[in-house]
This record gives C-alpha cells, sequence and structure tokens, in this order.
C-alpha cells in the first residue's frame, strides 16, 4: 500500500485491493454454495439438513471468526504508522486466542447439538443428516480460525491477491471431495450431505497449512518474522485485542445468526419451504459477497490512512467503496429479476422447490440492496476502530426491530413464510440508514481532531 494523492490513484488502489478479497470470499463462500448444491443433488432431505447445519454452524463460526478480523486494522495502522517491529507479537497473540477459543466450541457444541436439533421438530431424516454434518466440520474449525488470523495479516500488509491464490488452491480440493464423499465415489461411501461437511473440514486444514507455508518461507511476509521466535501469551495483548474483536465478532453473530434464526423458524413449515428458503437465501449470500469484500478492503485501506494521520484521505476511501457498492448492488438485483428461475433450478430439480425459491428470489433483491450501504460503512468504521456502536446497531435493527416483524407478518397475514423476509429487508435498511449517521458522526470526531492539530 502507499499514499495516494488523486482520485484516480485512489480508485486503482481500492479495486486492486478489493478485487482479490472478493475472488477470495466468492471462493470461500463456494464451499458452502456447493455443499448446498452438490447435496441438493443428492436428496431433498440432504438439501435440507445441510440448510439446518449450516443455520446453526454460520452464524457461530462468522461471529468468532469475526473476533480475529481484530487482527487487520491492528496490522494496518502498525503499517501506516511505520511500527512493522511489533507486527509479530501481535499476529502471534492472535494465533494463541485461536486455540482457546476453537476448545470451547468443539466442547460447548458437542454438548448442546443434540438438544438443539431435538427442539426444532425435524424430520429425523433432516436432523440425522444436520447432526452429523456439524459433528463433521468441527474437526476443522481449528483451522478455520487459525486461517483467518492468518489471512487478516496477510491482508493487512496489502497483499490479498496471496490470500486469493490461496483460496483458488483450496477450491478444487472442496469440489473433490464433495464429489467423492457426498455420491460415494472411488469406493468411498455416499455420505450426502454429511459429506460435505468432512470435505468442508478437510479444506479448512489445507487453507491454513498452505498460508502457513507462505509466510514461514516467503519473502513478502518472512521478514516480519511472525513463526521465527517463541512469543509468550500476553493476557494484555488478549484483551486489547478482544476489545476490537468481541464487538466485531458479536456484531457479526447477531447479523448472521438473525438469518439463522429465520431458517430455524422456517422449519415450522414443510420440506419444500426449508429447502426453498435455503436455495434463496444461499444465492443472496453469495451476491453479498461484493459488499463484504468493499468492507474488508476499506477496513485494510481506512486503517491505514488513520494510522498515518491522512483523515481526509480515509474519508474519501470511505465513500468511493460505497458508491462502488451500491452500483453494483444495482447491476446484481438487474440481473437475478432476470434470472430467477435460472438460479432456481441450480440447486433442485424439483419443481415445488424451483417455483417459491424464485418467489423467495424477489425479496432477496431488496435486502441486498441495503446490504450494500451498511457493509462498506461497516468496514469503513473498522478501519477506524470504531466497533462498539456498529454492535448495538445491529442488535437493535436485526433482532428488536427486523425479526419481531418478520414473525408477526409470518404468523398472522397470508403472507406465511414470505413476511420472514420483509422483516429482515426492514431490519437490513434500518441497519442501513443508522451506521450511515454514525460513520458521519466518526468522520466528523477526526475532521476536527485534525483540525485542532493543526491550530495547536
Amino acid at each position: 500500500m502507499k499514499q495516494t494523492f488523486t482520485l484516480g490513484q485512489k480508485i486503482r488502489q481500492l479495486l486492486g485491493i478489493i478485487l482479490p478479497i472478493l475472488v477470495t470470499q466468492v471462493a470461500m463462500f463456494s464451499m458452502s454454495f456447493f455443499d448446498t448444491i452438490m447435496s441438493g443433488q443428492a436428496s431433498t432431505p440432504d438439501l435440507a439438513g445441510v440448510a439446518i447445519g449450516s443455520s446453526l454452524w454460520v452464524p457461530i463460526g462468522a461471529g468468532l471468526g469475526g473476533i480475529f478480523v481484530a487482527v487487520t486494522p491492528i496490522v494496518a495502522q502498525l503499517i501506516g504508522a511505520r511500527h512493522k517491529e511489533d507486527i509479530a507479537f501481535k499476529v502471534l497473540q492472535g494465533v494463541y486466542l485461536t486455540v482457546v477459543i476453537s476448545g470451547l466450541v468443539i466442547i460447548v457444541g458437542g454438548l448442546t447439538i443434540d438438544p438443539i436439533l431435538s427442539l426444532m421438530g425435524l424430520e429425523d431424516a433432516v436432523r440425522h443428516i444436520a447432526r452429523n454434518y456439524l459433528l463433521a466440520l468441527a474437526f476443522g474449525i481449528p483451522a478455520l480460525f487459525l486461517y483467518q488470523v492468518l489471512r487478516s495479516f496477510i491482508d493487512a500488509l496489502g497483499k490479498t491477491r496471496v490470500t486469493m491464490i490461496i483460496t483458488l488452491l483450496s477450491l478444487p480440493i472442496n469440489l473433490f471431495f464433495n464429489y467423492v464423499l457426498i455420491f460415494g465415489k472411488f469406493g468411498f461411501p455416499a455420505l450426502g450431505g454429511v459429506g460435505a461437511g468432512v470435505a468442508s473440514a478437510i479444506t479448512y486444514w489445507c487453507l491454513t497449512l498452505i498460508a502457513l507455508t507462505l509466510i514461514i518461507r516467503h519473502d513478502l511476509f518472512s521478514s516480519y518474522s511472525v513463526f521465527t521466535r517463541f512469543v509468550g501469551i500476553s493476557l494484555k495483548e488478549w484483551k486489547e485485542q478482544l476489545k476490537i474483536g468481541l464487538p466485531i465478532g458479536f456484531a457479526i453473530f447477531v447479523e448472521t445468526s438473525i438469518f439463522a434464526a429465520v431458517a430455524l423458524l422456517m422449519s415450522s413449515f414443510n420440506t419444500v419451504t426449508i429447502a426453498a428458503h435455503q436455495v434463496a437465501m444461499n444465492f443472496a449470500t453469495m451476491l453479498y459477497m461484493v459488499p463484504l469484500s468493499i468492507s474488508s478492503g476499506l477496513t485494510i485501506l481506512v486503517g491505514y490512512e488513520v494510522g498515518a494521520g491522512r483523515y481526509k484521505d480515509a474519508r474519501h476511501y470511505s465513500y468511493l467503496g460505497m458508491g462502488m457498492s451500491v452500483g453494483m448492488a444495482c447491476v446484481c438485483a438487474v440481473v437475478l429479476l432476470i434470472f430467477s428461475k435460472q438460479v432456481a433450478a441450480l440447486y433442485s430439480r424439483e419443481v415445488e422447490v424451483i417455483q417459491m425459491a424464485q418467489h423467495f428470489l424477489i425479496y432477496a433483491v431488496f435486502f441486498q440492496l441495503s446490504d450494500a450501504i451498511a457493509a462498506p460503512i461497516q468496514g469503513a468504521l473498522r478501519g477506524y476502530k470504531d466497533v462498539n456502536i456498529t454492535f448495538i446497531t445491529a442488535c437493535i435493527s436485526y433482532w428488536v426491530i427486523g425479526l419481531p416483524i418478520g414473525y408477526y407478518m409470518a404468523g398472522n397475514t397470508s403472507l406465511g413464510a414470505s413476511g420472514y423476509w420483509i422483516g429482515l429487508i426492514i431490519g437490513l435498511a434500518v441497519s442501513a440508514i443508522s451506521l450511515s449517521g454514525r460513520l458521519l458522526v466518526v468522520q466528523g470526531r477526526q475532521r476536527n481532531s485534525g483540525l485542532h492539530n493543526k491550530l495547536y
């Protein structure tokens, strides 16, 4: 990364950061995407089982993994302030944290998975697939969290193409093991949706091993000496990282868990409705990778500029990222409206599932437009290390406003399952408006701080 002086330079640097992140995000999400599609080709119960399993795991995995995103603004600001010597210590403390948190997740998950699934009233086949999918996935949790730290370190240096290449290398591994284990090829048993969980766990370990090898051996990263010397555990540093990471993680958990909650509430409907909802949500999440990638890029660049004390440049990157995100959302909306049937047919061969999924995809168009505003603002705020208000906003927007409205509409109007989608749209809109106001407040403070420093 380097200082920029013109709009053209900023656009080129921002695109250079976010395009590899986009490829990385799409490739990472493609694992879940192909899990869902390939499980659906096995059977509708397999699709529904993976849908329920994913709905339980995604908010927990994304939320806890979000804790380690704290490494990105921490390292980015150190780079901007030219304090390279402190980076290895910060990254290693993040690595130590992954060991503790992943261990707790596996223990708690193992104790609670059966009671939770039993309360959901699922069909026996769906419950069996969801349970074993999650148990298989658990073997990859330590690797997934460790990779999040390593990726945050690499991305914070502006080397987002490296994580893109790592992820692209792992995608064929995931597809291969999905094919072998879901459908029972090359002498392996046909595990259906459970095989998708095993394949994902194997892929997470491959991701981590590739990243570790590059950080230790490649000149781009070995100069930071992250793994060349032993550093003891620092509870003080853990506290600092958790102070930033916990609000980020909780905010991500609150955002993703609302979708999981809706998916679980959908379990009161039939298997076709569960499967159709998962189809629409899965593809909408794929579209969300665009604003999410811009969000990650803004965390890096805003953090870099704030660390260097260039607050005006940080503001410019924020607005530039928001403009790109909204523009891309409009393009995606048009594509989705035109090709909704073809999208639904990717996931299932059953006519009922395809028709209901098409209906849900129309709602997905509207809430992804709100995501296009909210996500980049969240990324910019993380670059400023302003994370607490984002968490509070997410709680109110989704759980106090969005979910209750959706629950009421689903149970007390003729909308049925569609009521939940309307609730999601309203919650996302409130979040986008609230975060816009918060960004203006934070930038106003930075502007006044910069003016004060000039005067005195």
